[in-house]
């Protein structure tokens, strides 16, 4: 019985991981549970027995992603010492983990790009979990005197939305640079960088002086 469901959890795994590939790749509408299956090695019978259908498999592809990040910033948290190190440690997590699945801010941006049209819901609530994160950083800093009255959503944009493009254009930022080195694409930026830029320009101008 432990064997069965070893292979079980295996098969489901090698599911997840090809349509995470694929769809992060062609978008949900151009991905066919044929292709997911072929990517897979799987019969596609099992995608519509553990999944129920596409649609079934692509909210357990997101939702497995958006909590894993949520679950990891919420624990990066843990071993902060103040408000400001708290906002430092919610734009780096962000920014790793965004750099060891480079998968997730394309689906991210595939999904926003159509308005949530596949997992509007679903999309909603993790996007706001997420943003209440953020948000409860900033409004904590503002009570401490730390930080002056800001606009969070504005913020969460700028962080989030400025990570996720670094990420998914990196090969055409090199490709520009290769064309015309006079252009600072960053290019040979690593994330840390991008990520320690990014919260010391945000801490700056939310900084009390």
């Amino acid at each position: 019985m432990a064997k069965q469901k070893r292979d079980a959890e295996a098969t489901k795994a090698k599911i997840l991981s090809s349509a995470i590939a694929l769809f992060s790749k062609n978008g949900f509408d151009a991905t066919t549970a044929d292709d997911i299956a072929k990517e897979s090695g799987v019969n596609k019978a099992l995608i519509y027995y553990y999944f129920k259908n596409k649609a079934g498999l692509y909210e357990t592809v997101m939702s497995s992603l958006f909590d894993a990040i949520h679950e990891e910033v919420k624990a990066s948290k843990k071993s902060c010492n103040s408000i400001t190190a708290e906002l430092r440690a919610f734009i780096e997590t962000y920014s790793n983990y965004a750099q060891k699945h480079p998968y997730f801010p394309a689906l991210l941006l595939r999904e926003l790009s159509d308005s949530g049209a596949h997992l509007p819901e679903m999309m909603f609530v993790s996007m706001r979990r997420l943003f209440v994160l953020l948000s409860d950083i900033l409004r904590r800093g503002e009570a401490e005197g730390v930080f002056k009255k800001s606009i969070p959503m504005v913020l969460h944009f700028m962080i989030i939305g400025t990570l996720n493009l670094l990420v998914t254009t990196e090969p055409l930022r090199v490709k520009a640079t290769q064309e015309d080195e006079n252009i600072d694409t960053c290019s040979e930026c690593g994330m840390e960088t991008i990520a320690e830029y990014i919260f010391n320009t945000i801490k700056t101008a939310l900084e009390v002086k």
